[in-house]
């Protein structure tokens, strides 16, 4: 089932690993700091969009980043 909190802490870790800020994924996404802040700490949710724009940055699945799977690699 899916969870805000495991999105958010799977998102975090994952930027973490790749040495970004949260203003970098903000970047990316097309998004500012607050919004990455709000997402990595559960508060918030975000696109189908952004979810494949984060997927496609980081080169993780979306299973991975929605709970669905403890395998991040994409298949």
């Amino acid at each position: 089932m899916f969870s805000k909190e495991l999105f958010g802490q799977r998102l975090s870790e994952t930027r973490r690993k790749n040495h970004e800020t949260q203003v970098d994924l903000g970047h990316v996404i097309r998004t500012g700091r607050t919004t990455v802040s709000e997402m990595e700490s559960g508060k918030k949710t975000t696109t189908a969009e952004k979810i494949a724009l984060i997927c496609e940055h980081y080169h993780i699945c979306s299973d991975y980043l929605l709970g669905l799977t403890d395998d991040p690699s994409p298949r």
